[in-house]
């Protein structure tokens, strides 16, 4: 009985920070590290998160997942890939034309800061165009974070983000596209 209690007090801190995103529970603890994968055939579609500098100047996390259009058929292959190191810029782009299906991190107390990687998934011979990258999520280190895609047929392809060692937070514009109908024959177009 007493090893059940020791995390209760980790859990009633996490449920006490607002979360906007009301069917989807935070996937981690302050400075415990997490692993988020969408269903087989869906993709990641809205990412938020709440800093606290009293908890390891870390964030809470919780992602989103939607069923992608049929037009893409089902994945053909799904792996994890590059990983950033905690406290460096970073910039990641799906690797073989994948769209991003899933997130890891790991909190390093000794930085105070997360190391990331993306889980992509491929459709067919699809290939990505009109690439875009967002404004800075959050607009301003340690504020409360969302990003949404603009609508149904735009994909996460990956990340650029920046870490301020003053303020030990990052920032991030997500890379979005919208993807082909049809087979092509470029990689990471």
């Amino acid at each position: 009985m007493q090893l059940t209690l020791w995390f209760v007090p980790l859990l009633a801190s996490a449920w006490g920070y607002p979360n906007y995103l009301y069917e989807e529970p935070w996937v981690n603890l302050f400075r415990q590290g997490f692993n988020f994968q969408c269903p087989h055939g869906e993709a990641l579609v809205a990412i938020r998160s709440y800093f606290s500098e009293a908890e390891g100047s870390d964030r809470l996390w919780t992602f989103e997942c939607q069923p992608t259009p049929s037009s893409l058929g089902e994945p053909t292959e799904c792996w994890w890939d590059d990983i950033n190191r905690a406290g460096m810029e970073w910039t990641s782009m799906c690797s073989n034309n994948g769209l991003v299906a899933g997130v890891q991190s790991q909190y390093f107390s000794a930085v105070l800061d997360r190391e990331w990687q993306f889980y992509c998934c491929r459709y067919s011979r699809r290939c990505p165009y009109s690439c875009w990258k967002t404004n800075d999520v959050p607009e301003y280190y340690r504020e409360e974070a969302e990003m949404v895609i603009p609508g149904y047929g735009y994909f996460i392809r990956g990340a650029q983000t920046t870490f301020s060692a003053v303020l030990r937070d990052r920032q991030w514009k997500y890379i979005l596209c919208q993807m082909t109908d049809f087979d092509c024959e470029f990689e990471n177009f």
